[in-house]
Protein backbone atom coordinates (compact mmCIF):
# COMPACT_ATOMS: atom_id res chain seq x y z
CA UNK A 1 0.00 0.00 0.00
CA UNK A 2 1.08 3.66 -1.21
CA UNK A 3 1.71 5.12 1.70
CA UNK A 4 -0.68 8.59 2.64
CA UNK A 5 0.81 11.52 0.13
CA UNK A 6 0.15 14.53 0.75
CA UNK A 7 -2.60 15.73 -2.19
CA UNK A 8 -1.20 18.95 -4.45
CA UNK A 9 -3.33 20.65 -7.31
CA UNK A 10 -1.92 22.14 -10.13
CA UNK A 11 -3.07 23.77 -13.49
CA UNK A 12 -1.09 23.34 -16.59
CA UNK A 13 -1.45 24.22 -20.61
CA UNK A 14 0.15 22.72 -23.60
CA UNK A 15 0.55 23.57 -26.95
CA UNK A 16 -0.62 21.04 -30.25
CA UNK A 17 2.26 21.96 -32.86
CA UNK A 18 1.76 20.77 -36.25
CA UNK A 19 4.17 21.73 -39.05
CA UNK A 20 2.93 20.96 -43.03
CA UNK A 21 3.91 17.99 -43.34
CA UNK A 22 1.27 17.36 -39.99
CA UNK A 23 4.28 16.06 -37.92
CA UNK A 24 3.73 17.22 -33.99
CA UNK A 25 6.51 18.66 -31.58
CA UNK A 26 7.68 17.00 -29.16
CA UNK A 27 9.98 17.43 -26.37
CA UNK A 28 11.75 14.72 -24.28
CA UNK A 29 12.50 15.01 -20.15
CA UNK A 30 15.61 14.45 -19.12
CA UNK A 31 17.39 12.60 -16.66
CA UNK A 32 16.95 16.00 -13.96
CA UNK A 33 12.87 15.21 -14.14
CA UNK A 34 10.97 12.79 -12.70
CA UNK A 35 10.32 10.48 -16.11
CA UNK A 36 13.51 10.55 -17.90
CA UNK A 37 13.14 9.80 -21.60
CA UNK A 38 9.25 10.22 -21.53
CA UNK A 39 8.04 12.43 -24.31
CA UNK A 40 5.25 15.44 -24.22
CA UNK A 41 4.24 18.30 -25.44
CA UNK A 42 5.77 21.64 -24.82
CA UNK A 43 4.11 23.42 -21.79
CA UNK A 44 3.82 23.55 -18.48
CA UNK A 45 2.76 25.25 -14.95
CA UNK A 46 0.09 28.20 -15.04
CA UNK A 47 1.58 30.81 -12.85
CA UNK A 48 -0.84 32.72 -10.57
CA UNK A 49 -2.59 35.42 -12.71
CA UNK A 50 -0.67 33.81 -15.84
CA UNK A 51 -3.55 33.32 -18.82
CA UNK A 52 -3.31 29.72 -19.88
CA UNK A 53 -2.31 30.78 -23.46
CA UNK A 54 0.45 32.96 -21.86
CA UNK A 55 2.15 30.01 -20.22
CA UNK A 56 1.72 28.02 -23.08
CA UNK A 57 4.17 30.83 -24.98
CA UNK A 58 6.48 31.09 -22.06
CA UNK A 59 6.94 27.63 -21.01
CA UNK A 60 7.57 26.57 -24.57
CA UNK A 61 10.41 28.78 -25.49
CA UNK A 62 12.31 27.95 -22.09
CA UNK A 63 11.93 24.57 -23.20
CA UNK A 64 12.02 24.42 -26.93
CA UNK A 65 13.69 28.10 -27.98
CA UNK A 66 10.56 28.67 -30.29
CA UNK A 67 8.68 31.30 -30.23
CA UNK A 68 4.85 30.08 -30.45
CA UNK A 69 1.29 31.21 -30.67
CA UNK A 70 -1.46 29.75 -29.14
CA UNK A 71 -4.42 29.71 -31.17
CA UNK A 72 -7.64 28.00 -29.52
CA UNK A 73 -8.03 26.04 -26.88
CA UNK A 74 -9.10 22.19 -28.41
CA UNK A 75 -9.69 20.17 -25.51
CA UNK A 76 -9.27 19.92 -21.14
CA UNK A 77 -7.84 16.76 -19.34
CA UNK A 78 -7.42 15.82 -15.67
CA UNK A 79 -5.01 13.65 -14.37
CA UNK A 80 -3.96 12.14 -10.78
CA UNK A 81 -0.67 10.23 -10.59
CA UNK A 82 1.19 9.24 -7.54
CA UNK A 83 4.79 10.92 -7.07
CA UNK A 84 6.17 9.22 -3.91
CA UNK A 85 9.61 10.73 -4.31
CA UNK A 86 7.96 13.71 -3.92
CA UNK A 87 5.23 12.84 -0.91
CA UNK A 88 2.49 14.19 -3.06
CA UNK A 89 -0.43 12.67 -5.02
CA UNK A 90 -1.04 15.50 -7.94
CA UNK A 91 -4.00 16.00 -9.64
CA UNK A 92 -3.40 18.26 -12.49
CA UNK A 93 -5.86 19.95 -14.72
CA UNK A 94 -4.37 20.04 -18.69
CA UNK A 95 -5.43 22.86 -21.08
CA UNK A 96 -4.27 21.83 -25.00
CA UNK A 97 -3.53 24.79 -27.04
CA UNK A 98 -3.65 24.27 -30.87
CA UNK A 99 -0.59 26.21 -31.71
CA UNK A 100 1.79 27.33 -34.29
CA UNK A 101 5.15 28.50 -34.84
CA UNK A 102 6.31 31.90 -35.40
CA UNK A 103 9.80 32.17 -35.03
CA UNK A 104 12.83 30.15 -33.55
CA UNK A 105 14.54 26.93 -34.50
CA UNK A 106 14.01 23.82 -31.83
CA UNK A 107 16.41 22.98 -29.11
CA UNK A 108 16.46 22.04 -25.67
CA UNK A 109 17.09 24.69 -23.84
CA UNK A 110 15.99 23.37 -20.30
CA UNK A 111 17.93 21.18 -17.87
CA UNK A 112 14.22 19.11 -17.76
CA UNK A 113 14.47 18.42 -21.50
CA UNK A 114 17.25 16.93 -23.57
CA UNK A 115 15.42 16.92 -26.62
CA UNK A 116 13.14 18.38 -29.19
CA UNK A 117 12.02 17.11 -32.36
CA UNK A 118 9.29 16.99 -35.00
CA UNK A 119 7.41 13.37 -34.97
CA UNK A 120 5.10 11.65 -37.55
CA UNK A 121 2.35 10.59 -35.57
CA UNK A 122 3.65 6.88 -36.81
CA UNK A 123 6.60 7.29 -34.70
CA UNK A 124 5.26 8.85 -31.77
CA UNK A 125 2.80 5.60 -31.43
CA UNK A 126 6.52 3.86 -30.43
CA UNK A 127 7.12 6.40 -28.17
CA UNK A 128 6.97 6.16 -24.70
CA UNK A 129 4.06 9.11 -24.44
CA UNK A 130 2.31 11.07 -21.21
CA UNK A 131 -1.27 9.68 -21.21
CA UNK A 132 -2.54 12.97 -21.93
CA UNK A 133 -0.74 13.65 -24.82
CA UNK A 134 -1.16 9.70 -26.09
CA UNK A 135 -4.98 10.50 -25.82
CA UNK A 136 -4.96 14.16 -27.41
CA UNK A 137 -3.20 12.41 -30.73
CA UNK A 138 -5.49 9.38 -30.33
CA UNK A 139 -2.49 7.06 -29.77
CA UNK A 140 -1.70 3.83 -27.83
CA UNK A 141 -1.66 4.99 -24.05
CA UNK A 142 0.66 4.14 -21.64
CA UNK A 143 1.94 3.05 -18.31
CA UNK A 144 3.89 6.46 -17.39
CA UNK A 145 1.77 7.78 -14.91
CA UNK A 146 0.01 5.67 -12.58
CA UNK A 147 -3.00 6.35 -10.52
CA UNK A 148 -2.40 6.63 -6.65
CA UNK A 149 -4.02 3.34 -5.04
CA UNK A 150 -6.06 5.41 -2.82
CA UNK A 151 -7.44 9.20 -4.29
CA UNK A 152 -7.21 11.69 -1.30
CA UNK A 153 -9.54 14.35 -0.58
CA UNK A 154 -8.45 18.34 -1.31
CA UNK A 155 -11.24 20.86 -1.31
CA UNK A 156 -11.47 22.70 -4.39
CA UNK A 157 -11.47 26.11 -3.13
CA UNK A 158 -8.21 25.76 -0.93
CA UNK A 159 -6.51 28.89 0.03
CA UNK A 160 -2.89 29.49 0.48
CA UNK A 161 -0.75 31.89 2.34
CA UNK A 162 1.84 33.41 0.03
CA UNK A 163 5.46 34.68 1.19
CA UNK A 164 4.55 38.16 1.75
CA UNK A 165 1.83 36.93 3.73
CA UNK A 166 -1.13 37.39 1.03
CA UNK A 167 -3.77 35.09 0.74
CA UNK A 168 -3.77 33.12 -2.74
CA UNK A 169 -6.50 31.01 -4.63
CA UNK A 170 -5.81 29.32 -7.76
CA UNK A 171 -8.92 27.49 -8.76
CA UNK A 172 -10.15 25.53 -11.19
CA UNK A 173 -13.63 25.74 -12.60
CA UNK A 174 -15.57 24.12 -15.25
CA UNK A 175 -19.15 26.41 -16.87
CA UNK A 176 -21.23 25.97 -19.48
CA UNK A 177 -23.52 28.11 -21.77
CA UNK A 178 -26.57 25.61 -21.23
CA UNK A 179 -28.81 26.12 -24.02
CA UNK A 180 -32.28 23.82 -24.80
CA UNK A 181 -34.10 22.94 -28.40
CA UNK A 182 -35.67 26.10 -28.59
CA UNK A 183 -32.61 28.05 -28.20
CA UNK A 184 -33.59 29.30 -24.45
CA UNK A 185 -30.31 29.67 -21.92
CA UNK A 186 -29.87 28.86 -18.43
CA UNK A 187 -28.02 30.81 -16.10
CA UNK A 188 -27.46 31.20 -12.38
CA UNK A 189 -27.54 33.93 -10.23
CA UNK A 190 -25.17 35.08 -7.82
CA UNK A 191 -26.31 34.77 -4.04
CA UNK A 192 -25.55 37.74 -1.49
CA UNK A 193 -22.15 37.60 0.06
CA UNK A 194 -19.92 36.41 -2.88
CA UNK A 195 -18.52 38.04 -5.81
CA UNK A 196 -20.37 39.73 -8.35
CA UNK A 197 -23.61 39.22 -6.17
CA UNK A 198 -26.85 39.63 -7.97
CA UNK A 199 -25.05 38.91 -11.48
CA UNK A 200 -26.33 36.15 -13.78
CA UNK A 201 -23.59 33.44 -14.12
CA UNK A 202 -23.13 30.25 -15.92
CA UNK A 203 -23.94 26.70 -14.40
CA UNK A 204 -20.67 24.64 -12.84
CA UNK A 205 -18.29 25.29 -10.50
CA UNK A 206 -15.20 24.29 -8.88
CA UNK A 207 -13.86 20.59 -10.20
CA UNK A 208 -13.30 17.55 -7.50
CA UNK A 209 -9.85 16.33 -7.04
CA UNK A 210 -9.50 13.51 -9.85
CA UNK A 211 -12.21 14.58 -11.53
CA UNK A 212 -12.55 15.06 -15.47
CA UNK A 213 -13.94 18.63 -15.96
CA UNK A 214 -16.03 17.93 -18.45
CA UNK A 215 -17.77 15.31 -15.64
CA UNK A 216 -17.73 17.56 -13.07
CA UNK A 217 -19.57 20.79 -15.07
CA UNK A 218 -22.26 18.00 -15.91
CA UNK A 219 -22.14 17.27 -12.18
CA UNK A 220 -22.76 21.07 -11.13
CA UNK A 221 -25.47 21.66 -13.53
CA UNK A 222 -27.82 18.95 -12.17
CA UNK A 223 -26.95 19.49 -8.90
CA UNK A 224 -28.15 23.53 -9.50
CA UNK A 225 -30.30 23.30 -11.55
CA UNK A 226 -31.39 19.71 -11.55
CA UNK A 227 -30.82 19.45 -15.62
CA UNK A 228 -29.50 16.87 -17.40
CA UNK A 229 -27.13 18.08 -20.41
CA UNK A 230 -24.98 17.01 -22.91
CA UNK A 231 -21.83 18.51 -23.90
CA UNK A 232 -20.94 19.81 -27.87
CA UNK A 233 -17.81 21.20 -27.55
CA UNK A 234 -15.06 23.50 -25.68
CA UNK A 235 -16.29 26.93 -26.24
CA UNK A 236 -13.36 28.79 -24.57
CA UNK A 237 -11.14 29.10 -21.25
CA UNK A 238 -11.59 32.03 -19.30
CA UNK A 239 -8.67 33.38 -16.89
CA UNK A 240 -9.29 36.05 -14.39
CA UNK A 241 -7.20 37.70 -11.29
CA UNK A 242 -8.67 39.62 -8.38
CA UNK A 243 -5.93 40.39 -6.33
CA UNK A 244 -8.14 42.16 -3.50
CA UNK A 245 -11.58 39.74 -3.93
CA UNK A 246 -13.41 39.68 -0.86
CA UNK A 247 -16.16 36.98 -0.09
CA UNK A 248 -17.88 35.10 2.50
CA UNK A 249 -14.47 34.14 4.02
CA UNK A 250 -14.46 38.24 5.53
CA UNK A 251 -10.99 39.17 4.04
CA UNK A 252 -9.36 39.90 0.91
CA UNK A 253 -8.21 36.83 -1.43
CA UNK A 254 -5.71 37.21 -4.36
CA UNK A 255 -7.50 35.10 -6.46
CA UNK A 256 -7.27 33.99 -9.76
CA UNK A 257 -9.61 31.61 -11.26
CA UNK A 258 -9.23 29.88 -14.62
CA UNK A 259 -12.78 28.28 -15.90
CA UNK A 260 -13.11 26.58 -18.94
CA UNK A 261 -16.16 26.96 -20.43
CA UNK A 262 -18.70 24.79 -23.16
CA UNK A 263 -21.30 24.38 -25.25
CA UNK A 264 -24.10 22.41 -23.71
CA UNK A 265 -27.60 21.30 -24.77
CA UNK A 266 -30.58 20.62 -22.31
CA UNK A 267 -32.40 17.96 -24.87
CA UNK A 268 -35.42 17.54 -22.09
CA UNK A 269 -35.23 20.89 -19.80
CA UNK A 270 -37.31 19.89 -16.46
CA UNK A 271 -38.48 22.10 -13.63
CA UNK A 272 -35.60 24.11 -12.40
CA UNK A 273 -34.52 22.98 -8.71
CA UNK A 274 -32.35 24.91 -7.30
CA UNK A 275 -30.70 22.01 -4.82
CA UNK A 276 -27.52 24.16 -3.40
CA UNK A 277 -29.79 26.25 -1.01
CA UNK A 278 -27.55 28.42 1.25
CA UNK A 279 -24.34 28.61 -1.15
CA UNK A 280 -23.07 30.88 -3.89
CA UNK A 281 -26.15 30.34 -5.73
CA UNK A 282 -29.44 31.94 -5.27
CA UNK A 283 -31.66 31.35 -8.48
CA UNK A 284 -31.73 29.62 -11.97
CA UNK A 285 -33.49 30.40 -14.64
CA UNK A 286 -34.72 29.82 -18.32
CA UNK A 287 -34.26 33.29 -20.73
CA UNK A 288 -34.56 33.95 -24.20
CA UNK A 289 -31.65 34.94 -25.79
CA UNK A 290 -33.30 38.42 -26.62
CA UNK A 291 -34.04 38.97 -22.93
CA UNK A 292 -30.01 38.21 -21.75
CA UNK A 293 -28.67 41.31 -23.01
CA UNK A 294 -30.50 43.20 -20.48
CA UNK A 295 -29.02 41.30 -17.92
CA UNK A 296 -26.36 41.98 -15.38
CA UNK A 297 -23.95 39.47 -16.16
CA UNK A 298 -20.25 37.95 -14.76
CA UNK A 299 -17.50 38.47 -16.69
CA UNK A 300 -16.83 34.11 -17.94
CA UNK A 301 -21.12 34.69 -18.52
CA UNK A 302 -20.18 37.20 -21.24
CA UNK A 303 -17.40 35.87 -23.02
CA UNK A 304 -18.93 32.60 -23.56
CA UNK A 305 -21.73 33.94 -24.92
CA UNK A 306 -19.31 36.25 -26.95
CA UNK A 307 -17.44 32.86 -28.30
CA UNK A 308 -20.87 31.14 -29.49
CA UNK A 309 -21.98 34.19 -31.36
Amino acid sequence: MTPALKPLRRIAAYAVCLDVSKRVLLIRESVRSGTPGVWTLPGGSVLHGEHPRDAVVREAAAESGLLLRAVTPIDVLADTRARPHREVTLHTDRILFEAEVISGEAEPLSPMVDDVRWVSLDEAATLQLRPFVAQVLKLPLSTVDLPPEQMPELPGFHIQQAPDGRHTVQRFAAYGLVRDPRGRILLTQVADGYPDAGCWHLPGGGTDFGEQPAQALLRELHEETGQAGRIRRLLGVASHRDPEQVGPEGFAIDWHGVRPYYDVVVDEPAEVVLADVGGSTVGARWFDRADVAALALTAVTTEALRAAS
